[in-house]
Parts: structure tokens; C-alpha cells; sequence
């Protein structure tokens, strides 16, 4: 007996409709195909226990399993849920009262019958609802994950035999889950990061923390050690706004199929903060593998990817970053497939600035050549350092500095004007759909949204001159001005705001070793 049931595989964050097609017939032997990977061809094993533990018999006839299209790999133990239902109605076990390819099922099978959580619920929510099954069947714990996506019923099961009562009667468990409300989630923050009010002192750089975290900008620090570089790298968290629901539900999307992360089990309102070590590979960073899986840029998506030390990383690693900066996206290509995976983050970046540390430090000697410090500044390239829209230093505090009574502005009331800044932003964008923060603007956006006047015009023309600007550096400085002139409220850019944005270019103005005598 032939049957016909709907599963799920991943290609990227996305999901694909899988037919698995089961055949009882006469004969001998077990077979599965349509480019399984070790983990489905074990299936048959684990249903056969699953299946004896629940009061099911095992066919002892052949039994062929068809997984289509066939020329997709597919991989995963979640395939172990449709197999058994399709073993146990192709066996004439089980009369569905209603037919089995109108769910999409998915679950691993432990060899009680159990079923395991997966990865990629929400994906396979979302295409189960644009196919127009009538409900998508998952383990228990994928069930509040999935029922994010409004528009399908979501069933959750313990056990195979629940599953199969279900489908006998459509009886014997809860009403479907409905999605869980997203306002509830939005209190649920970072609370083991630091807060601006924490660090004393810095205030310049507190105000370039407030500028990339209200227009999406990436920030590079430097500065010697101890001067409080990755403490304020963190503390960015404090001032983020929370994600809205889309956001919220692209970021879930990336954790929920990402072998790297626990499963997921509701919307993720936090921005992701990401901090890798140093001595990660390059497609650990932009994501890949035979099976490619999303890297640690894709899981800062919307959120903050931090990179102490910046120096220390290989130079392959930190110059694969250069694409996905500019467009917020990562195309991992294979023989046979490609993947797209997204990755719109804030990098955060910090260095010393030479291998001592201690360059242009008010107190410290530095102990380095003018050509070990040219060395060392120069493993950060031209063309990534150019992509980086604030460049700032960070100075020691002495004492005085440090036991001074805190009364710097708090991360609340920052936050507020972040929030502020990134409203006025999507209002501007709203029509656009390319994007919703000033760094995400295009060639075409910059001409229409920032007008520069003639005080502002010559500023930037002086710039330009002086410091031998890029035209890449060029659009970042009308940027950073825009951000910084929609926190002051003011539609027109000013020749302050224009300024001020100049001043964040200190890599683009410094030769570093040079002045060293």
C-alpha cells in the first residue's frame, strides 16, 4: 500500500515542502531514498523500536521510502515522526480521519516512542501556512515556537501513540496553540550587561555608542588597555531598542534552525550580542559547512557583533566581513545549492593602538617601532576600516575620573532617544522597503533624504581634501550626520551635525607609526 504524507527540510532559514512517500509490498528488505544523510537511513531502526513499544507491528515486507524532490539532500532525525505514521497507515494500521498529506509533520523518535524537540519549527510554520496544510504536528516543545505564525493550527505531542490517536479520531489532545502575544515579551532584556550609567567618564564615547545604536552603525574603538573598551562595547545592549515584531521574528527564524543555539521556544525580543573569540575560522564567522548552517554574523542579525581585539583575528576571517556589511546578507554557495542567509548587524570593534598598547597613552611609554605599530594598525584593511562609520578613542581615566559622583545621563534615557531616532527613521522609510536605519541608506535614499546645505557642502568638501576621504567614506560622514540630526530632532542637516560626523573619522585623519619618532 502506497502513502503519501508532508515533511520539512531546511535549505538556509527558509523551508522546504518535502513528500515522503511510503510502499508496504511484497518482497524483503528496508530502503530509504532521495539523498538521506546517516541520520534518516537510521530511521527505519528507531521507528521499528518506536513502533513495538506503542502496540505496532513492523512490516516484515519491503518497505521503500521515497523522499521528494530527490535530488534534494536531506538531513536530520526530524523525518522520524512522518516515517512511522506512514509505516503504521501503509501496514493498514491507522484510518486518518482526515487524509495524511493535509498535515505537515515533523519530529525525532526516541525508541519508547517519544518524541524529541527539532530545529526550524518556525521556518516550517510559516511554509505549512503558504502551502495550506491544515496543521502542522511537532514534539511539545517546538509547539510555542511555531505558533508565532498566525493562520495554521499547531498540534504538540509527547508521544507517537498521541499522535496517532489524533489522527485516528482528531480527538485526545489540547485545542491548537494560538501564537503567543508579543507584548508581553518585551521586558525580557540583557540584564548581565553592563549600563552606560556603570562607566564612568567616556562621555565621547557614550555619544558614539548613542549615534550607532540610533542609526545602525558600525563602530571601531581604540585605545590602551583598561581604558574600558569592551565594557562599553557591551553596554550598547542598555540602549538598543527592543526588536519589532518582524525583526523579532526574522531573528527567531535564524536561532530556530541554527544547531549552534538552543532550541528556541518563543520570540526573541533581545538584540543579539555576539562576541567570538578571536581564534574563529572564517566560515565558523560567515556560516557554511557541507550542510551550510547560519555563522556568528547571521546570529547577530538585528543585534551586535563584537569584535574585541580586532588585530588578533586572522585576516580571512574579519575580511569576509566585507560583503555582508554592505549588504546585510551572506550567499554561501555549494555545488549543488545555494543558501542565503541574513546578517544586518552593528559591528562593534576594538584594538590597542600598537602591540604594546601604550601608543600616545598620557602617562605610558610605548616600547614599539614606528614600523611594528604601521604593522600592526595596517592587519585591519583599508577597504573593511572604510566601512566603518565611527572611529574613536578611548582615553584612560585617572583617578580623579574615577571616584568622581557619577552624574552621567543614564542607558534609560538614552535608550528613549535611540528609540526616538529609530522611529523618525522608519517613518522615513516606510515607503522605501529597502531598509530601516540611516546605514542601510542607498545612493538614491542619500539624495533624497539628506540635502546638504552650502556651510555643510564646504565642510565636507574640506574633508574630503584634507583627509583624502573615499567616496564610500563620503556617504558614511552624510549618514552619521543624518542619524545625528534625527536624535536632535531636526529635519534639515546642519553644519554642526555635518561636523561632528567628520570628527568620527580618526582612522581616516591619524598615520599612527608615522608620528612616532
Amino acid at each position: 500500500m502506497l502513502i503519501k504524507l508532508k515533511g520539512s527540510a531546511l535549505l538556509g532559514i527558509d523551508a522546504i515542502l518535502i513528500t515522503i512517500e511510503i510502499n508496504v509490498s511484497m518482497g524483503q528488505g528496508y530502503s530509504i531514498v532521495g539523498l538521506p544523510d546517516n541520520s534518516i537511513k537510521e530511521s527505519l531502526d528507531r521507528t521499528e523500536s518506536a513502533l513495538k513499544a506503542n502496540g505496532f507491528h513492523m512490516p516484515r515486507t519491503k518497505i521503500l521510502v521515497n523522499l521528494s524532490p530527490a535530488d534534494l539532500k536531506k538531513t536530520g532525525a526530524a523525518f522520524d515522526l512522518p516515517i512511522a505514521i506512514g509505516l503504521i497507515a501503509a501496514s493498514e494500521q491507522l484510518n486518518a480521519f482526515i487524509p495524511l498529506h493535509q498535515f505537515l509533520m515533523m519530529g525525532e523518535l526516541g525508541l519508547d516512542g517519544s518524541l524529541y524537540p527539532i530545529h526550524g519549527a518556525l521556518a516550517m510554520a510559516m511554509k505549512a501556512k503558504s502551502a495550506g496544510l491544515k496543521a502542522l504536528l511537532l514534539p511539545i516543545e517546538n509547539v510555542e515556537e511555531a505558533a508565532i505564525i498566525e493562520g495554521i493550527a499547531i498540534y504538540g505531542f509527547s508521544q507517537l501513540k498521541e499522535v496517532v490517536h489524533f489522527l485516528k479520531t482528531g480527538e485526545g489532545i489540547p485545542a491548537p496553540k494560538e501564537v503567543n502575544h508579543p507584548s508581553t515579551s518585551f521586558n525580557n532584556r540583557e540584564q548581565q550587561l553592563p549600563k552606560l550609567e556603570d562607566i564612568k567618564g567616556q562621555s565621547h564615547c557614550k555619544r558614539a555608542l548613542e549615534i550607532a545604536s540610533a542609526g545602525g552603525h558600525n563602530l571601531i574603538m581604540i585605545g590602551p588597555p583598561g581604558a574600558g573598551k569592551t565594557m562599553l562595547a557591551k553596554s550598547i545592549v542598555s540602549i538598543l531598542p527592543p526588536l519589532n515584531i518582524q525583526e523579532a521574528i526574522d531573528t527567531t527564524q535564524v536561532y530556530s534552525i541554527s544547531h549552534k543555539t538552543p532550541i528556541s521556544k518563543a520570540l526573541r525580543f533581545n538584540r543579539p550580542f555576539r562576541q567570538p573569540h578571536h581564534t574563529i575560522s572564517n566560515i565558523a564567522m560567515i556560516g557554511g559547512g557541507s550542510h551550510p548552517q547560519p555563522g556568528e554574523i547571521s546570529l547577530a542579525h538585528n543585534g551586535v557583533l563584537f569584535l574585541d581585539e580586532l588585530p588578533e583575528f586572522k585576516r580571512n576571517v574579519i575580511e569576509v566581513l566585507r560583503q555582508p556589511m554592505e549588504e546585510g546578507i551572506v550567499h554561501i554557495s555549494r555545488a549543488k545549492m545555494n543558501v542565503l542567509f541574513p546578517a544586518s548587524f552593528i559591528l562593534i570593534a576594538s584594538m590597542n593602538p600598537c602591540p604594546c598598547g601604550y601608543y600616545n597613552h598620557p602617562q605610558k611609554d610605548c616600547t614599539c617601532s614606528a614600523s611594528s605599530i604601521q604593522k600592526y594598525v595596517h592587519k585591519i584593511s583599508g577597504p573593511l576600516l572604510d566601512r566603518i562609520d565611527l572611529h574613536i578613542e578611548v582615553a584612560p581615566l585617572n583617578y580623579t575620573s574615577l571616584t568622581a559622583s557619577n552624574t552621567e545621563i543614564t542607558s534609560h534615557e538614552i535608550a528613549n532617544k535611540v528609540l526616538n531616532a529609530r522611529t523618525i527613521q522608519s517613518n522615513r522609510f516606510k515607503e522605501d522597503h529597502l531598509g530601516h536605519t540611516n546605514a542601510q541608506m542607498n545612493r538614491v535614499q542619500l539624495n533624497k533624504y539628506c540635502p546638504i546645505e552650502t556651510v555643510g557642502a564646504q565642510l565636507l568638501q574640506k574633508a574630503m581634501e584634507k583627509f583624502q576621504l573615499s567616496v564610500r567614506s563620503y556617504d558614511r560622514i552624510i549618514k552619521v550626520a543624518r542619524t545625528i540630526a534625527d536624535l536632535d530632532n531636526s529635519d534639515p542637516i546642519l553644519p554642526n551635525h555635518i561636523s561632528e560626523a567628520i570628527q568620527y573619522r580618526c582612522l581616516d585623519r591619524s598615520s599612527w607609526g608615522s608620528l612616532k619618532e
